[in-house]
């Protein structure tokens, strides 16, 4: 990477030469490899999970097993994609230190930080697009799989109307909870239906300001419509009405389904989740994790991608390709477990979210760099 100055006020370019594009074309090469075979591990075992899953419990022919594997397998692969960075760059600079192209670059005097660096900008910019673009459409394929294996499981099942519906939405003054006996999906209904209703003061306290008993509720354009409901407030005499109209902050299909799960959740779409489940009085720690570790996760690949490349840097001078390959594989896993209970304490509210989701990946972009820094310059 080239950076020309010029005293008369031009902006500074940046410029890759050839010996950067040339480190760059070998790297992407090796991630679509990597990829391809991640990829392919993954849809095998998800098929293979699919069809002793839910293709025991029900008749699904093998194209509609292979449309849910297509359905979840994304999910699960952008969640190993450090692993792609990881193998991939690995195999790319190992590739150019067996047919000694490092060496000729380092004896014509190439700096390691030439044609590492923009490998790390090449996976950070990757990660940018998987983030936005890709990851988005990876969870909303694995909320449609989830609301394919719950309709699936409850078809099988055959109770799944016949289940309890808890639910729970307001704002800063006012929450309800909601509880129905059972649900009629056909008609998008909730039945024998009871709103426990709670208001809350300026300091935070919640106290039960009222109760409403209804034979059937439906959502619709922002308001719950009861039917045949018997109300009373605290210290008041019930009433009955024939129709009463409730205001709603959930959406219609909302009364029918859980909250996405996070890893479910588009990252575009988790911050106004996080509202709505704050505003329903539920504990958002989940998601805002989840959306601290998407953040985070262009670093991570950077990291990666420069962790793999030193331990390739290293290879030329110790003349020992197996024992520096394992070696960058083992920290690799250990970064990624690192990351995984890292998560479990975030989710546990051991420590916050952001912390959670950060420290692995500075803490591997911190060793790349030591490292490198060791490599390069002793």
């Amino acid at each position: 990477m080239r950076i020309s100055l010029r005293g008369d006020h031009t902006p500074i370019r940046l410029r890759l030469g050839r010996i950067e594009r040339y480190v760059l074309i070998q790297q992407l090469r090796a991630l679509g490899v990597a990829l391809a075979v991640i990829a392919a591990l993954v849809m095998l075992i998800d098929f293979v999970e699919i069809s002793r899953g839910l293709g025991s419990d029900t008749d699904l022919s093998g194209l509609r097993i292979l449309g849910l594997m297509m359905l979840k397998s994304p999910a699960v692969i952008v969640q190993l994609l450090p692993f792609v960075f990881l193998f991939g760059t690995l195999s790319a600079f190992v590739g150019l230190n067996r047919r000694s192209e490092l060496i000729a670059m380092r004896a014509a005097g190439v700096s390691a930080w030439r044609f590492v660096l923009p490998a790390a900008a090449c996976a950070l910019v990757l990660g940018i697009l998987t983030v936005t673009a890709i990851g988005p459409l990876a969870a909303s394929a694995d909320g449609l799989f989830q609301r394919e294996r719950a309709r699936i499981s409850g078809s099988v099942a055959g109770s799944a109307d016949r289940e309890a519906v808890w639910l729970r939405e307001g704002e800063g003054q006012r929450q309800m909870v909601i509880r129905a006996g059972r649900q009629d999906r056909a008609n998008a209904r909730l039945l024998d239906v009871t709103f426990f209703t709670y208001a809350t003061d300026p300091e935070g306290r919640r106290a039960f300001s009222e109760r409403i008993d209804a034979k059937s509720a439906a959502l619709s354009a922002g308001r719950w419509r009861l039917v045949d409901a018997v109300g009373a407030q605290t210290g008041q005499r019930a009433m009955r009405y024939a129709t009463l109209d409730l205001p709603s902050s959930l959406a219609d299909e909302e009364a029918f389904e859980r909250f996405a799960r996070p890893q479910s959740t588009p990252f575009w779409s988790l911050p106004g989740q996080i509202q709505r489940i704050e505003d329903a009085g539920f504990s958002s720690t989940a998601y805002r994790l989840r959306l601290q570790q998407l953040l985070a996760t262009p670093l991570m690949f950077a990291a990666m991608s420069i962790l793999a490349a030193a331990f390739s840097l290293r290879l030329m001078r110790l003349g020992d390709l197996a024992k520096m390959a394992v070696s960058a594989v083992v920290l690799g896993f250990a970064f990624f477990f690192l990351n995984q209970a890292s998560a479990a304490f975030g989710s546990a509210e051991v420590v916050p979210p952001f912390l959670a989701a950060w420290l692995p990946a500075v803490l591997t972009a911190l060793a790349a760099f030591t490292l490198l820094f060791y490599t390069e310059d002793g």
